[in-house]
């Protein structure tokens, strides 16, 4: 949970603003927040700590909807702020005939002059056109915006097509995707973004798929195909076609043998370039990814911190989740990609702390979940961002600390927490950053949800979906992960479900503390894994950037020396395997109770990869960097 991007996210923070006359209403889960003279804040004692409306230099509708206007020579981009220099990188991309289209970046640059960069399209003619583009009068421009600093914000592309009169004119083009998403044994949903609305249509063989009605997000359900068939796919839309191809899923309680991969922490890291593509390390997670393809992995699980997050605008966070998407574009073209929440994902409403003279951003500030919770929550917006299998888990309302029966007062669960199977394997995605309040020794103040706590209704619903597949025949191997280790070893002793032994810390719920503490719930949580489930093999989790292999049974220490509450017995070994090692800046091992039983520790990147062959599962981990070999182990 360091907050060093935060401060860099909010260099460009204002004003305290004033509410206009339709106030946003206030979840009753909170406590204490509440307008004073129409500026919402939050009361603590005689204090009254007003909201901060934050204004990011670099956002979504800045940057990716930048205005694109075209003449004789080329195209001139406006980013509508003034704020905003560097230079454009810019160059062709061949689409027919290449699996992975990537820009070849032309030897000169554009300006980027008070939020405007203008860039010749006519010098990639003549020997630098290899697309053809002068005979087809169609071509499409990759480009990078890189600011005065050096840092590389984005990475785009547009569609173009050359009028003899108007020149080169901006014409529909794919924002991202297309993704294969929600892969079934006869079909898969085939996700993308559009710069403008359009219908667009995939075609399979002789079949068309098509939406209904134009949009710019799209997704479009494939069917009636063969299980475990690749089929190649042709996305048309407009005057433009992409092909590519997927593998539909092998049919449930197959025991053919398959790879999957997992990571996670992939935010930006140190050392410039595409370490630091704006708030995702695309240097190292395109690697990831990349390798993972080259091991023809059936699909990649990757379970938080993607991006830099802790932002006051949602605008910005779909920037960063675009580059982190656009990062391993390669991949997700032809396999899916499940992902999870971390708690750098996190949206948040921030408040001025009134009377602090420090310099610390995040201790002059105080943080909750961004409400609306429908539309700005850090839920929300993760949601918005990608298509994933969705639960009958709702929210935490109607559960006994439930403030109102009658209104809604927590986010949503939806496409957070889910699972879903591949042949005999099941794999449960949880959320252990749910409501999270990012100032935790604030919480009793604001009430909110504390990093690594798992709340009641997605506790119940685990124990439901461990059930279902405890009494499925078709499902040999369960894998449950979640971003926080229930044992940190590295970089986060001070939290997880661990907080230096604290169980004091806990969520508040309207101002009132949480039946359970942190320790208490993390051994409800093994409890449900070990001992109420004889097919959990594994829990994969991330938060630390580095790679451990824990085996924690009854001899392990797992209590703090004062602890006098019940202890957990296991009834048979409990394996935890961290690996945040996808570029975030890594953490050393540190001496914690349980080190004895940490099986394997490393800085090193790390891609891990699971090969499950019938009834057993090997882990082989690799630096996908150098490809050296970390460790290889069955684990079942």
């Amino acid at each position: 949970m360091k907050k060093l991007n935060l401060i860099l996210s909010f260099l460009f923070v204002s004003s305290i603003f004033s509410i206009s006359a339709q106030k946003v209403q206030i979840p009753k889960s909170y406590s204490n927040i509440t307008y004073k003279k129409g500026i919402l804040g939050i009361k603590s004692g005689k204090n009254f700590n007003p909201e901060e409306k934050v204004h990011p230099l670099y956002t979504y509708s800045s940057i990716v909807n930048a205005d694109i206007y075209s003449d004789k020579d080329g195209i001139t981009f406006d980013f509508k702020n003034p704020k905003i220099q560097g230079q454009l990188v810019y160059g062709l991309i061949k689409i027919d005939g290449v699996k992975y289209p990537q820009p070849v970046y032309f030897k000169h640059t554009s300006k980027v002059i008070d939020g405007k960069a203008k860039i010749s399209v006519v010098r990639l003619k003549g020997k630098y056109d290899f697309v053809n583009w002068e005979q087809t009068k169609k071509l499409q421009l990759g480009y990078r915006y890189i600011n005065e600093k050096g840092q590389i914000i984005y990475d785009g592309k547009i569609n173009l097509k050359y009028d003899d009169q108007k020149g080169f004119v901006p014409d529909v083009t794919l924002i991202e995707g297309p993704f294969i998403t929600l892969p079934k044994e006869d079909g898969v949903t085939i996700s993308l973004k559009t710069t403008k609305k359009e219908i667009v249509q995939i075609k399979i063989g002789d079949e068309v798929y098509s939406d209904i009605v134009p949009k710019k997000h799209h997704e479009i359900k494939i069917s009636g195909l063969k299980p475990g068939t690749r089929y190649q796919y042709t996305v048309l839309y407009g005057d433009w076609k992409e092909t590519y191809s997927f593998k539909t899923q092998n049919k449930k309680g197959c025991r053919n043998r398959f790879t999957f991969a997992y990571a996670s922490d992939s935010r930006a890291g140190q050392g410039g370039g595409e370490r630091n593509l704006y708030g995702t390390n695309a240097y190292v997670v395109s690697k990831m990814f990349n390798y993972a393809n080259h091991r023809d992995v059936a699909f990649f699980q990757f379970t938080g911190d993607l991006i830099n997050g802790y932002s006051g605008s949602v605008d910005e966070m779909n920037l960063e989740y675009l580059n982190w998407k656009h990062s391993i574009k390669n991949f997700w073209r032809y396999k899916p990609v499940y992902i999870g929440m971390g708690n750098h994902e996190n949206v948040e409403r921030i408040f001025k702390r009134t009377g602090y003279k420090g310099q610390s951003f995040y201790r002059g500030h105080l943080f909750v979940d961004r409400f609306p919770f429908d539309t700005q929550s850090q839920e929300s917006t993760f949601a918005s961002n990608f298509t994933l299998p969705i639960s009958d888990l709702k929210s935490e309302d109607s559960a006994v600390y439930d403030p109102s029966k009658k209104t809604k007062d927590f986010p949503s669960y939806k496409e957070t927490v889910y699972d879903y199977t591949y042949g005999n394997l099941a794999i449960i995605v949880m959320n252990s950053n749910y409501w999270y309040a990012s100032s935790t020794e604030d919480i009793p103040l604001t009430s909110g949800n504390v990093h690594g706590y798992v709340m009641d209704n997605q506790l119940k619903w685990l124990k439901k979906t461990l059930q279902k597949y405890e009494n499925d025949k078709d499902i040999d191997h369960i894998i449950v992960t979640l971003h926080t280790p229930a044992f940190p070893n590295a970089g986060h002793s001070g939290d997880d479900m661990w907080y230096k032994g604290n169980n004091a810390i806990r969520p508040y719920v309207a101002g009132k503390p949480v039946d359970k503490g942190i320790i208490e719930r993390r051994d409800e949580f093994l409890d449900l894994l070990v001992n109420h489930s004889n097919k959990f093999v594994a829990l994969l989790t991330g938060d630390e950037h580095n790679y451990s292999r824990l085996v924690v049974d009854n001899h392990t220490k797992i209590y703090p020396d004062n602890w006098t509450g019940p202890r957990l017995k296991l009834k048979r070994p409990f394996i935890q395997i961290t690996n945040g090692s996808s570029g975030a800046p890594y953490y050393s091992l540190e001496k914690m109770p349980w080190t004895p039983s940490v099986q394997k520790f490393s800085t090193l990147y790390a891609l891990m990869l699971f090969t499950v062959d019938g009834p057993h599962i090997d882990l082989e981990v690799i630096n996908p960097e150098t490809y050296e070999q970390i460790e290889k182990v069955r684990l079942k």
